[in-house]
């Protein structure tokens, strides 16, 4: 017996869902959205649509406590559920053929990712073709000789930096072909780099401060300021992210003590080779020209960052970037046309599986929505914590959210989706809303640490580790962080 590869877990859990649309009784909320050309409010019901004009009188009269300006200003631009209008439809159960092609839209419907994820391979493949990567970990391997510690604390920190500023989560997949080897070059196995970059990106994203794909979106959301419980976001993120980087070094220096103790295997024997390349690379010369060719390949992801914490860049203009990028390394190298094609393919295709996992997990949510599930298990979470005392209530629903997690990863997804249904639910237990802000920010981003419907599988098919082995590695500080999330809630609910 072998645990089944990232792709047929997806399909496991497609199946699982498909199923569900059968059991969950099917319903969805009235959901409301702002039309900026007409100033107005759509509404949109289970048989019917109507408009409302665009003013807090209007919110009010749908129990909506969300500041006009917050939709006016583009701060909320996707359709909210409407509290207290929840109704049961028709089952719409999903059938076989609609579990065949699930995964097709999931793909379309991806495309933007799986764009991105395929041109940075190709430009990886140039990249390798030149010899600057070599060159490059030659270079480092001598100046990180004795200091590889500092390269854990140093990635997991910026990256998580990234997360709770601007939500960086996706783009992390660019990262994985650059820094593993390097981490391999320094003696460490390929979970460690793993561990620095996605698990810098998860905490980031859990312990969001001004992120505005989760914090801002899910306050706004829950009327209230995104500097509302400000100061114990921050106290949360530095708490959680020196656990976890320590967590990685004690298993980083337990790993190269003993390379025998990698979770890993194979990438023991990676990291070994990589040493003895490097040793042996030791007279290869970094030139100006692949000098060059390195800072424009860094350049391209200081690009990349800038332009989605300040131009307001998504998915099409970031896979521009790396596309350009790859034309300009491959004249910079003087490759032959048939050579820049030949690296520029086979480097993408290296990164086909993953392509497609990203495809299969999109997938799971279009089932979902077909299949009108989403918002009954939503309306069941919230009516399970009805009457609940405080302290129970935020930790139970620290927990709803973990689970609404595995239907819904999506951060800024969950956020519109959850917080005019939920936050209400503050009033009534005497709690501030920034209190479910933060449950839904750390229950949502705890499990997507872990999640099979999230990023997980994509990152681990990059390095090729298998989700038992991390999941292996990752349990413990799991269960670390989710009682570090409950003390945190519980004191802040009184």
């Amino acid at each position: 017996m072998k645990f089944p590869a990232a792709q047929t877990i997806l399909l496991i859990i497609a199946g699982f869902v498909t199923l569900l649309t059968w059991l969950i009784p099917a319903g969805s909320y009235n959901s409301l959205s702002y039309t900026e050309s007409t100033e107005s409010f759509d509404i949109q019901a289970q048989d019917s649509s109507y408009t409302l004009p665009a003013k807090q009188e209007s919110l009010s009269q749908l129990d909506i406590k969300i500041p006009l300006e917050k939709f006016t200003s583009g701060a909320i631009y996707k359709p909210i559920s409407i509290p207290n209008t929840y109704q049961q439809l028709e089952p719409k159960p999903q059938g076989f053929f609609d579990f065949l092609t699930a995964p097709i839209k999931g793909i379309i419907e991806a495309a933007d990712i799986i764009f991105l994820v395929l041109i940075i391979g190709g430009m990886i493949g140039i990249m390798n073709t030149t010899g600057a990567f070599n060159a490059g970990m030659a270079w480092l391997s001598k100046a990180l000789k004795g200091k590889e510690f500092l390269l854990i604390i140093f990635t997991t920190l910026l990256i998580s930096l990234g997360g709770t500023t601007f939500g960086l989560a996706e783009e992390t997949l660019a990262f994985y072909p650059i820094l593993i080897p390097i981490f391999l070059a320094a003696g460490y196995d390929s979970m460690v780099g793993l561990a620095s970059i996605f698990l810098g990106s998860a905490i980031g994203v859990m312990c969001s401060t001004v992120n505005p794909f989760a914090t801002i979106i899910a306050s706004d959301a829950a009327g209230i300021s995104w500097t509302s419980g400000l100061d114990g976001r921050i106290l949360i993120f530095v708490v959680c992210m020196v656990v976890t980087i320590a967590y990685i070094l004690i298993y980083a220096r337990k790993v190269k003590r003993n390379p025998g103790k990698s979770l890993t295997d194979h990438s023991v024997t990676q990291s070994l080779n990589y040493l003895k390349q490097a040793t042996s690379d030791s007279h290869v010369t970094l030139t100006g020209r692949l000098r060059i060719i390195l800072l424009i390949f860094t350049t391209c992801f200081v690009v990349m960052i800038m332009g989605v914490s300040q131009w307001d860049w998504w998915f099409v203009e970031m896979t521009a970037v790396f596309f350009a990028g790859a034309i300009v390394i491959g004249f910079i190298g003087k490759m032959k046309e048939t050579d820049f094609i030949q690296s520029f393919m086979q480097g993408a295709g290296d990164l086909l599986g993953v392509a497609f996992i990203i495809g299969l997990a999109r997938g799971i949510t279009i089932l979902m929505n077909d299949g009108l599930i989403s918002d009954s298990i939503l309306f069941y979470a919230s009516e399970f914590t009805t009457g609940m005392h405080k302290g129970l209530f935020i930790n139970v629903l620290f927990f709803i959210y973990q689970g609404l997690t595995f239907f819904i990863p999506s951060s800024s997804g969950m956020a519109v989706l959850t917080m005019p249904i939920l936050s209400p639910l503050a009033d009534n237990v005497n709690i501030g809303r920034e209190v479910i802000v933060n449950a839904y920010q750390l229950g949502n981003g705890l499990f997507n640490s872990v999640s099979p419907t999230g990023l997980v599988l994509a990152s681990l098919g990059m390095v090729k580790i298998g989700y038992e082995k991390f999941l292996k590695f990752m349990w413990p500080l799991y269960v670390l962080l989710a009682l570090i999330g409950m003390m945190f809630l519980t004191i802040l609910s009184y």
